[in-house]
């Protein structure tokens, strides 16, 4: 990890995502999280002050660089509940299984490597009737839009930590073993190639839909740990 990544990009990241509009998108998700969490992502704790803390009971923050989980200490000292850092990466989340009751995850798909396992990683260790809260930016439906999407994504990608302009969030949910209950979609007020939004709410969808789906395509179930 070079320098830019391990002291400009932290900053940069948190600057990025404590904007207006996407603190307003947090707003809207967080508090739907209850029981025991397992957020994906936790970056600098921007979601703290938004959990409802008379349903929250734990929060397992999975964050995989320590610089970020750094900046987090105020924020995790200021909730009731406790937090506790998991230092690893979202396609390994090191719980067993049908531990946690809620998944949050904001903002983060865009930046894990392999999104549809760590989805199932997540589908993996929800309790029966758990369920996903997601708020994620992605393709966009606008063709002109998307299309400038597809071309800055290499070079964003780069000075973004890998993030990526242009991932189809729904069909990712899917492929990852999920069904959508609830969710909305729309541009959110800021660079219009990263402000197409969807957010809602998914659950695990049954072992007998995930040995094929539309088309007859096999969807990931329980990934093996390394």
């Amino acid at each position: 990890m070079g320098f830019y990544a391990r002291h400009i990009l932290p900053k940069v990241v948190d600057f990025a995502c404590r904007s207006g509009s996407v603190m307003k998108q947090r707003e809207k998700v967080v508090p739907l999280a209850k029981g025991r969490v397992l957020e994906l992502g936790f970056g600098s704790g921007l979601n703290l002050p938004y959990y409802d803390k008379t349903r929250v009971t734990r929060v397992w923050a999975l964050e995989p660089h320590g610089e970020m989980w750094s900046g987090a200490r105020e924020r995790v000292e200021a909730v009731p509940f406790p937090v506790e850092h998991l230092p690893a990466p979202a396609e390994t989340v090191p719980l067993d299984d049908g531990t946690v009751d809620t998944v949050l995850s904001t903002f983060t798909l865009c930046t894990i490597p392999d999104p549809v396992r760590a989805l199932a990683e997540a589908r993996r260790v929800l309790k029966p009737g758990g369920a996903l809260v997601f708020c994620e930016h992605g393709a966009a439906p606008d063709a002109g839009v998307l299309r400038w999407q597809n071309r800055l994504n290499p070079c964003w990608g780069r000075i973004g930590g890998g993030c990526h302009l242009n991932r189809p969030i729904p069909a990712l949910l899917v492929e990852g073993g999920f069904r959508i209950e609830k969710m909305e979609a729309g541009y959110v007020p800021g660079w219009k190639p990263a402000s197409f939004n969807y957010w809602g709410t998914a659950v695990p969808r049954q072992a007998t839909d995930l040995t094929g789906g539309e088309g007859g395509r096999n969807l990931p179930g329980r990934v093996p740990r390394t």
